[in-house]
């Protein structure tokens, strides 16, 4: 697998760890079954996703499909450690309903990074990994826990237990010091590269064209803000909507509709008219919302949209 042919669509796997809400493990294949159908073959889990939930479904669904047809990205950071506090009842603190029987415990030495990787490798049941992310190095306090990672993951990677490797986050300064590491080959960017946020422009991009590192933008809709008609009720970046934020997200749901072109459908296909960018990664919860997802990908969208949005300074000009 090299980056340059990933699919310009995978599905993001953090519902499938209970992101938000519970779901049994028949809703969780029926997403992936659908997905499937559909033509989906990129798939991007974390043990973050519920306390490793997600890559345990996620694995047990790949069971059953021939290893050379997908892809699939993981993350390494994040050590799952039984919980001597859990009272029998408590759920994740960090927005994932599952029991706490488990805690995250933050590493990003090359020990650790083997490690994590090593034991995500036998949730999902594999005996390699497609793509290794290094995820959110930022909330380490560890200036150097990036590159110490991305160590970690190259010599992984030169022992053929992964065939690419980079980090997945939303802190710009993580993702250009990787971008500048001359050891990646992929960033994940997680909602600096979308409709309403392209801070990964210009520094992370002209890394990017440096050190020749691709892109696959999560996080699109940058929380649910632009997964619909955009209010002061959605989330942004995790969190409440800012007054100007919402003003921006407005004005391009307006020029979009001009153009009879969904907003969703603008979010989704945005960072993919970046070269750099090879694939976007959207999460759904229902086979519905994957179907929905995959047409918005491939609905018609002028150009003059993209040229308005860009005359009026609401995206940077490609």
């Amino acid at each position: 697998m090299r980056v340059h042919h990933l699919p310009p669509f995978g599905l993001g796997c953090a519902p499938l760890g209970n992101l938000s809400r519970p779901s049994a493990d028949e809703e969780a294949s029926a997403v992936l079954e659908a997905a499937w159908d559909a033509g989906v073959r990129h798939f991007d889990t974390a043990p973050h996703y519920g306390l490793g939930l997600s890559e345990e479904r996620l694995g047990r669904f790949l069971a059953t499909k021939p290893r050379d047809e997908y892809i699939v990205s993981t993350k390494v950071g994040r050590l799952l450690r039984e919980n001597p506090e859990w009272d029998g009842v408590a759920l994740d603190d960090q927005g994932f309903a599952v029991p706490a029987r488990l805690r995250r415990r933050l590493d990003y030495t090359a020990a650790g990074v083997r490690q994590s990787a090593e034991e995500s490798l036998i949730r999902l049941g594999l005996d390699r990994a497609d793509i290794l992310y290094v995820h959110d190095p930022e909330l380490s306090g560890d200036p150097g826990a990036t590159e110490k990672a991305l160590t970690g993951l190259a010599s992984l990677r030169d022992q053929r237990m992964v065939t690419a490797i980079g980090t997945g986050s939303l802190g710009v300064d993580a993702l250009l010091t990787t971008a500048r590491s001359g050891l990646a080959d992929v960033l994940m960017v997680a909602n600096r590269y979308t409709l309403l946020d392209q801070t990964v422009a210009p520094d992370v991009l002209e890394a990017c064209d440096q050190y020749g590192v691709r892109i696959v933008a999560a996080a699109v809709f940058n929380s649910g803000l632009l997964a619909t008609t955009p209010s002061r009720a959605a989330r942004y970046d995790y969190g409440e909507v800012p007054d100007d934020v919402l003003a921006r997200a407005l004005a391009i749901d307006a020029i979009c509709a001009r153009h009879d072109v969904e907003l969703p459908a603008a979010a989704i296909q945005y960072p993919l008219l970046d070269p750099r960018v090879a694939s976007v990664v959207v999460g759904a919860t229902t086979p519905d919302q994957v179907l929905q997802n995959l047409t918005r990908l491939e609905a018609h969208i002028p150009s003059a949209l993209w040229q308005d949005l860009a005359e009026q300074d609401l995206v940077r000009r490609l």
